[in-house]
């Protein structure tokens, strides 16, 4: 090969390589500033291929999809001078590149660090103005609101859109949880011991009314036997009465056999009795009375 080919061929390729320094893609989920000898010169660019000077040009890269920031668990202070341990995320996003880049330098540590002690300052203002109860169960919607809304503003100078602010978790530190969950026990012990009390009342207030209910009916049912003991007896002795009218040989003759089976119904009974008395009357004669 003729040095002239030689060096047609090393110069195409460095015309090619220098071409290839002068243009630069940014990619849909990017954002790209371009600087000017180290000097901040443009960040408009839209997703595509896009031209630069060789050497005199350069160009940064930065995310433009949602980014968290997972927040160091702090310690604030209460209305009622009670700490509390918050657990706490950010979802941002840039906004702006070119005045992200001036106010952070690019940096996304000390964006992270700027919006962290932004939302410290937001939580602790707001905790300050809070009792234990309201901030854990009754207002924790609002603070959030309220905190997104205040790094929203804030965060708009850096460049930074603020999509979401979040509390994973309020605890209460060792020392505080101790005394609260003895508080919680005794007041759970407190409403178990009236529970109690007012159980036994009712049992109490049941059993007596069983009871009257059972002497009643008791009282009742014997009213009712001896009505109709009565009645049966009565019934008994008028059919006696009766029996007796109709043939008052039969009716002696009847009870005489009553009283001999009922007094002699067992072999080792003994009676000492005159025999000449009425009671052996019917063993004398069939008629019971005497010759």
């Amino acid at each position: 090969m003729s040095p002239m080919k030689t060096l047609s061929l090393i110069l195409a390729a460095v015309i090619l390589w220098l071409l290839s320094m002068g243009f630069f893609i940014v990619d849909e989920r990017e954002l790209a500033v371009k600087f000017w000898f180290g000097e901040f010169e443009r960040a408009d660019y839209e997703p595509g291929l896009h031209w630069k000077v060789p050497f005199a040009n350069t160009v940064r890269k930065f995310d433009s999809r949602i980014l968290t920031l997972d927040a160091e668990a702090e310690r604030y202070l209460t209305l009622e001078k009670k700490n509390v341990i918050v657990d706490s995320f950010i979802k941002w996003r840039i906004s702006d590149v070119a005045n992200y880049y001036k106010t952070m330098a690019g940096d996304e540590r000390r964006a992270g660090q700027r919006l962290a002690q932004i939302i410290k300052n937001g939580l602790r203002g707001e905790f300050g103005k809070r009792t234990i109860q309201e901030a854990i169960s009754g207002e924790r919607a609002e603070i959030m609101n309220v905190i997104t809304a205040q790094i929203e503003e804030q965060a708009k100078q850096f460049g930074i859109a603020v999509v979401d602010v979040r509390i994973k978790r309020i605890e209460l530190p060792p020392e505080v949880s101790g005394s609260v969950y003895d508080r919680m026990e005794a007041e759970r012990s407190r409403v178990a011991k009236d529970l109690r009390s007012r159980g036994r009342e009712a049992a109490e207030r049941i059993r007596a009314d069983a009871d009257r209910q059972r002497t009643v009916l008791l009282a009742e049912a014997y009213r009712d036997a001896e009505r109709l003991r009565g009645e049966g007896d009565g019934k008994a002795a008028e059919i006696f009465a009766s029996a007796f009218q109709k043939d008052e040989q039969f009716y002696a003759f009847y009870r005489s056999l009553d009283a001999y089976r009922n007094v002699f119904n067992k072999q080792e009974d003994v009676l000492v009795l005159d025999p000449e008395s009425e009671f052996f009357d019917y063993f004398k004669n069939d008629s019971g009375r005497g010759k």
